[in-house]
């Protein structure tokens, strides 16, 4: 009853209700009916804006390769309205995409040999935003040239790498370098990146949180979660491995200086092996995923990338996760990717990761036969069938379009994704010097732009401990030693660096097993 009555000054006075008291109030939805702002320094990113300053000072994909036709493709990225396009003559441009002359749209514009037309009275921009032609009546030609010289359409700086198309969108002068992480991403010989692009109908960064959330695998993902074993198809339990449906013990170690974040799961895979699965997320909006599908029945140790993912804001209530997955049999070891599904809206590794599931023409189609997507996912015509077997999509995007921080209760697995917003906060704020966006570009030009990461997937042969705290105290030891042995590898580059952490590693198991007797 006092409880009571001290919610219903709160409410009468018009202060918040105490969070606990609204949790032990029986039918007390009436209490925590006030839904707060959500978080604009984290979450918005147009043009002005702290994150969007921010992340402006970094490349980031914004389409991909095969976007790029016969005509123009109209992008929205950071809360801009950009055309992408390639010339006839093979250079890429990213535009402002409206026409610094009247404001028609570079979309319906006439791709050139050198630049693109505006379709609207027929002025020709180079790939830099230079205005190359003007038409003119005869005899007017120096007014033309005059006038040519005066205008520039905005234009943004752009490279293409493995199918995808980056861009930076900040001040020309303080360009970073392209990154290139470990070179080229680490992809062994007869394996190869793959790129896609994932449309998401919310906001950026309750995508980028869900990659820093190793918990909800357990959950989301397990074949015991689909209602009536209504399963949409084979990609869903991810792949099979059952070892992903096993709760992991996470550590989550800050690296590079805060500039990243590793995040170090450890699981039993089966009575003989302990699966340590590592991924790196790298300020702003990039995380390295490793293998997807590992089973965790026989020893492997530091194997790498199998996703390489950016978190592209589109606005502040849409998002694409663009990137690669990494195919071939040196990731691969169960042989269970399918390139033909992997692509534009498209991945092959779990069913519910995007918003359209399995089209009937799903590998051999072209990008103007997709389906369009719809913006509510209650209207998708697959709708029941994503109740009964959610994934990613739905999940995130039904945290509302912006996710409201204040209404969260984290567990201590969520420690990751809160580690992370702090780290962002920090570089914005400028209270971490060393995650500045020119501080990362000298990092990165300092290691040739590619630094190491820490992402690597690791299976090591130690049976059960005899007690159940020992069990505890081993996978806590382990996932320890490994981020410690990482770190102490970063030094290291290339083959020098593998040698070294597999070899630490083997150490590291018999240490493990010397310290906790086995079942």
């Amino acid at each position: 009853m006092q409880k009571m009555e001290q919610l219903d000054k709160a409410r009468s006075a018009g202060t918040e209700a105490p969070r606990q008291a609204k949790r032990l109030i029986p039918y007390g939805g009436y209490y925590a009916n006030r839904i707060p702002a959500h978080d604009p320094e984290l979450t918005e990113t147009g043009p002005g804006t702290p994150m969007g300053e921010y992340m402006r000072g970094f490349w980031h994909p914004v389409c991909m390769s095969m976007e790029l036709t016969d005509t123009p493709r109209f992008l929205k990225i950071l809360g801009e309205e950009l055309v992408a396009f390639r010339d006839k003559s093979g250079r890429v441009g990213v535009l402002h995409a409206h026409c610094v002359h009247r404001g028609a749209s570079l979309e319906y514009g006439a791709i050139q040999e050198r630049g693109i037309m505006c379709c609207y009275h027929g002025m020709v921009f180079d790939v830099d935003g230079t205005c190359l032609h003007v038409p003119y009546p005869k005899g007017e030609e120096k007014e033309a040239e005059r006038f040519a010289c005066s205008i520039q359409q905005g234009a943004y700086k752009a490279v293409e790498k493995h199918g995808l198309v980056f861009a930076y969108m900040g001040p020309p002068e303080k360009e970073p370098p392209f990154p290139l992480w470990e070179g080229d991403f680490t992809v062994l010989p007869g394996d190869e990146l793959v790129p896609y692009s994932n449309f998401q109908h919310c906001n950026w960064l309750q995508v980028q949180d869900n990659a820093a959330d190793n918990y909800h695998t357990a959950a989301l993902h397990a074949a015991s979660s689909v209602t009536g074993g209504n399963f949409q198809g084979t990609t869903f339990n991810e792949v099979g491995a059952a070892s992903m449906e096993v709760a992991p013990d996470m550590l989550f170690v800050p690296i590079h200086e805060g500039r990243g974040l590793a995040c170090a799961g450890a699981r039993r895979s089966d009575d003989a092996h302990m699966f340590v699965r590592v991924q790196h997320q790298v300020l702003p909006n990039l995380s390295l995923h490793a293998y997807t599908s590992e089973d965790g029945r026989r020893k492997k140790l530091f194997s790498r990338f199998n996703i390489i993912r950016w978190t592209v804001p589109v606005d502040d209530q849409n998002s694409k996760m663009v990137g690669w997955r990494v195919l071939g049999p040196g990731i691969d070891t169960r042989g269970v990717g399918d390139k033909n599904m992997v692509g534009y809206e498209a991945i092959d590794f779990l069913e519910g990761q995007v918003a359209m599931r399995r089209p009937e023409r799903f590998g051999q189609y072209k990008l103007e036969d997709m389906p369009p997507i719809p913006p509510n996912h209650r209207e998708r015509a697959h709708y029941k069938d994503c109740q009964y077997a959610p994934g990613d999509y739905e999940a995130i995007i039904s945290q509302r379009p912006i996710a409201v921080h204040a209404l969260e209760n984290p567990t201590k697995f969520d420690a990751g994704l809160y580690m992370f917003r702090k780290m962002l906060r920090d570089a914005v704020r400028g209270t971490n010097p060393a995650a500045s966006a020119e501080s990362i570009a000298e990092w990165m030009r300092a290691s040739g732009g590619m630094p190491n990461s820490y992402c690597s997937g690791n299976v090591f042969h130690l049976p059960l401990a005899q007690k159940v705290e020992d069990e505890v105290a081993q996978r806590r030891m382990l996932s320890k030693q490994v981020i410690a042995i990482l770190t102490e590898s970063d030094k290291l580059s290339g083959q020098a660096r593998s040698d070294f952490v597999r070899d630490k590693f083997e150490a590291l198991e018999q240490a493990v097993k010397q310290a906790y007797p086995q079942s």
